[in-house]
């Protein structure tokens, strides 16, 4: 009896898990600027072509498109 409970705690436990580690990307352009991939990485931060910019996504991707970015989705 307590191998199926374990499997099943197993089981919760490993997807749970899953979206915390998520990394999610799109591309941006604007006119003084070639294309480039901008990504919220798992500790929430964006990065620039993998580069960690030690800034808030959100943050950045708001001043990015204020400066006249475009980023798709």
């Amino acid at each position: 009896m307590k191998k199926p409970v374990f499997l099943v705690l197993l089981c919760l436990a490993a997807f749970s898990c899953g979206d915390d580690d998520e990394r999610t990307c799109r591309f941006c352009s604007s006119d003084q600027t070639p294309e480039f991939e901008l990504c919220r990485e798992s500790n929430g931060n964006a990065s620039i072509n993998g580069e960690d910019t030690g800034t808030n996504y959100e943050a950045y991707l708001d001043d990015l498109v204020e400066a006249g970015a475009n980023c798709g989705g």
